[in-house]
């Protein structure tokens, strides 16, 4: 199974694309929604939050702690956090627990379970490189969304396609979202 957690960073529609992907390959997910990223997932496209929720096999409440996905027994295969915005990043890089989104983080770092973070902030300071470096150090794979151009993108979806598909590179799926560099 594969948890994906939206933040609440700009690029929503990277998790939303990858939900549907995921449903296509028929492969079990589960997902998380911060607040915030109810916030932007309303300003940045006509997806309801129920019609996000329908994507996903499981939903897991963002304030539940108590949740049977926060325990190192939860079963599950890898984490994705897409988009993860800094302050998502810097309580996991910093080991602070203090929601399901950064709890499962944690549980999946010391359990070397695989963890994909796709920041989307631009530019970066000083602070955010050092807790991707961080995460990285523990293992875990920082993905920033930045699109490629090589395959000669022909809309935004092509675009969005090219950062999915990385990130299912990243989890060892196979998939033909974009054109691979020859």
């Amino acid at each position: 199974m594969i948890i994906v957690a939206i933040t609440g960073a700009s690029g929503v529609i990277y998790s939303i694309r990858l939900l549907e992907v995921l449903n296509e390959l028929k492969i079990e997910n589960s997902l998380i929604i911060s607040d915030a990223a109810r916030t932007v997932i309303e300003s940045e496209t006509d997806f309801k939050i129920e019609d996000i929720i329908n994507l996903t096999d499981n939903y897991y409440d963002f304030h539940d702690l108590s949740s049977s996905v926060n325990s190192g027994s939860f079963k599950f295969e890898s984490l994705v956090i897409v988009p993860c915005s800094m302050k998502t990043l810097s309580s996991i890089a910093n080991a602070y627990g203090s929601n399901t989104i950064t709890r499962v983080a944690d549980v999946a770092l010391k359990e070397k379970r695989k963890v994909v973070l796709v920041p989307r902030e631009t530019p970066l300071r000083s602070g955010h490189i050092e807790n991707m470096l961080k995460v990285s150090k523990e293992g875990g794979i920082i993905l920033p969304a930045m699109p490629g151009f090589y395959q000669k993108p022909k809309s935004l979806n092509d675009q969005i396609d090219f950062i999915v598909g990385k990130i299912l590179d990243s989890l060892n799926i196979e998939n033909n979202l974009y054109k691979r560099w020859k």
